[in-house]
């Protein structure tokens, strides 16, 4: 099976690559800045992960967003539709519906993106659901949470290098549950989309299947470092206190950093694994995290 893959040179596609080549799947890299990529794509489906990336530092320009993950992703789907591929798999986030996540985020909320990634990958998405679907072609709305694995730590830095250093994290009065998606859990649905075709299109979240909590993750990377857990509770009026303080002289341990150690965001995985008929993915959260967290110990 011949895949087009844009995005290839990225973490996700290096990887997705790898793994579909493995089995024996033809893939073929475009990149949509050339203006030859509109006569490469004779292939049985496309796999859109190009895009720009979410700056968590918040220093880009909104409208480059909206002109790669929007624009660029509009007229692909728009050569899809007119083309005999079969299959068109976009790489969208959970970001575009929810920047924060009380309960359980599931396929069917609302959108309401806040910042300028998360708007253009939400437009993008409406665009897509917007357009009526040639028979014989399948569509899919991948939203992604935090993907990691063996050369991408994600957002995990901050928590690596605390405990690599033996900083003790004083957070554990805090108690959250998050939900993560190793590559090779990412790489396993892909490649179940792409041969099973009775999974119908649709908006699918990607996830582990397991929440973790800050504390948890802290506990595999010290297990992984063969380091002491130094976790201390420091009491939450306190953490409260030095944030407030952290946000006046730009301190590290600030109220934006202590809001993302111990949110939670949490993501149902349940309806790609009901489509597929199956009840596990192949790997735990923490035997993924475990793999990551190795992977730059090495």
């Amino acid at each position: 099976m011949e895949i087009v893959i844009s995005g290839a040179s990225g973490f996700v596609g290096k990887n997705l690559t790898n793994y579909l080549s493995s089995f024996n799947f033809s893939i073929k890299s475009i990149s949509l800045r050339n203006n030859g990529w509109k006569g490469n794509l004779q292939s049985s489906a496309i796999i859109h992960l190009a895009g720009k990336a979410h700056d968590t530092k918040n220093t880009s320009d909104a409208s480059i967003y909206f002109e790669v993950n929007t624009n660029l992703t509009k007229e692909l789907f728009d050569v899809f539709l007119e083309s005999e591929i079969n299959d068109f798999i976009y790489f969208s986030s959970v970001k575009a519906v929810a920047d924060k996540v009380q309960e359980v985020l599931f396929e069917d909320v609302n959108g309401n993106p806040k910042t300028p990634y998360g708007q253009s990958k939400w437009q993008a998405e409406e665009y897509i659901l917007s357009k009526e679907i040639p028979v014989g072609k399948r569509i899919f709305i991948i939203r992604p949470c935090m993907i990691h694995g063996p050369g991408n730590k994600g957002n995990l830095n901050l928590l690596f290098n605390v405990v690599k250093k033996g900083i003790p994290y004083p957070l554990t009065s805090f108690y959250n549950e998050r939900s993560f998606l190793g590559i090779d859990n990412l790489n396993f649905l892909i490649k179940e989309i792409l041969e099973n075709k009775e999974i119908p299109s649709g908006v699918y979240n990607f996830s582990d299947d397991e929440f973790l909590s800050t504390n948890e993750v802290v506990k595999v990377i010290s297990s992984v470092l063969n380091k002491k857990d130094k976790s201390i509770a420091v009491p939450k009026t306190i953490i409260t206190t030095i944030a407030k303080v952290g946000d006046l002289i730009r301190f590290p341990l600030n109220s934006e950093t202590i809001q993302k150690l111990t949110e939670n965001y949490r993501v149902s995985n349940q309806k790609i694994k009901t489509a597929i008929g199956i009840e596990k993915l192949p790997f735990t959260a923490k035997e993924g995290l475990t793999k990551t967290i190795k992977s730059f110990v090495k």
